[in-house]
């Protein structure tokens, strides 16, 4: 009797071929976030980090992007490649960081502070884009905001990343949003002194939108991009990485000699876990879901994002997505 395991590593393979032939026929290239499910990861044409990976995007001649990933970065996607089909395999791969800001309530909030910039993180919606005046990713926001002549910032909408970067440049004053992402906030100082204890030789490695005390422990703080570059380049042969299991994939992947483990089972983001090869398969196949960000909305987010751009001294036209 063939095991439910063989019978789903069968059917995997299957899908795999169909996607291949798909993409073929569409035209279409597959980025695919670092939080997805391990398969998905390997079927990507581009994979990595948020930034890095929809940089790569508007180097393609690809007609049609299929993005792996949450609602918000199908539309920065969208936004700086207009010319482009993106298509979102699960429209309901949404982002509850993101879902906890709203273009009204960031206008009632820009009435209180008139003179702060707004800088809005890439982990927020294109109507939140559209109200602010510049947008960050967790790799460049010290840089965004340090960037600015105005000494009040409004910082939206993860308050950790805020926080994080309230500290590294002290001479501004952050109005924090009281949004957080539901997954990294799960980590606990108590997990990483756990952690530590049962792996004294590890690193610890966080991501900045985990709590203040989590970073205080933490021997390294860097976005999912920076976590590959500092393993590659570390002399250490063990780490604790604080940030959605996802990431664990492509760092065994590329560090074989190599441990990691996580500080908590519990980082795992469920918005994420939800595109499957078949719904790829099916996303191709009947070139769904196309999300499309135009009009005055499209042209204020691509504004933010764009100066964004400019200060990091990327290309415009470049996509964002975000972590």
């Amino acid at each position: 009797m063939v095991s439910n395991e063989k019978k789903d590593a069968k059917y995997n393979e299957l899908l795999k071929k169909k996607i291949a032939k798909l993409k073929k026929k569409r035209n279409a290239v597959i980025i695919v976030h670092n939080y997805q499910r391990d398969e998905i990861q390997e079927i990507a044409d581009i994979s990595g980090d948020s930034l890095a990976l929809s940089q790569a995007a508007v180097r393609t001649d690809a007609e049609v992007i299929v993005f792996c990933g949450v609602q918000f970065m199908a539309e920065s996607a969208s936004i700086l490649n207009p010319d482009k089909k993106v298509l979102l395999p699960v429209t309901e791969a949404g982002c509850p960081l993101a879902d906890m800001i709203t273009p009204e309530k960031l206008r009632a909030k820009k009435r209180q502070h008139p003179q702060a910039a707004v800088v809005c993180y890439v982990n927020s919606s294109a109507e939140v884009k559209a109200e602010s005046d510049i947008a960050c990713t967790s790799s460049n926001a010290v840089e965004v905001v340090r960037s600015l002549k105005e000494k009040q910032v409004i910082f939206v909408p993860d308050k950790n990343l805020g926080r994080y970067v309230q500290k590294q440049v002290p001479e501004k004053e952050i109005i924090l949003w009281e949004g957080f992402c539901p997954t990294h906030i799960r980590v606990q100082e108590e997990d990483i002194k756990k952690a530590k204890l049962a792996h004294p030789k590890a690193e610890v490695i966080a991501h900045p939108e985990c709590n203040p005390e989590v970073l205080a422990l933490s021997d390294h703080i860097c976005s999912t991009g920076g976590m590959f570059k500092y393993v590659k380049n570390s002399n250490s042969n063990e780490f604790i990485i604080s940030t959605e299991n996802g990431m664990l994939y492509k760092l065994r992947k590329d560090n074989p000699g190599k441990e990691f483990y996580l500080p908590t089972p519990h980082l795992v983001c469920a918005n994420m876990k939800l595109i499957t090869l078949g719904w790829v398969a099916h996303s191709l196949e009947e070139m769904v879901y196309e999300i499309k960000v135009s009009g005055e909305i499209r042209d204020k987010a691509k504004k933010t994002l764009e100066r964004m751009l400019s200060v990091t001294g990327e290309k415009s036209g470049t996509t964002i997505s975000g972590y």
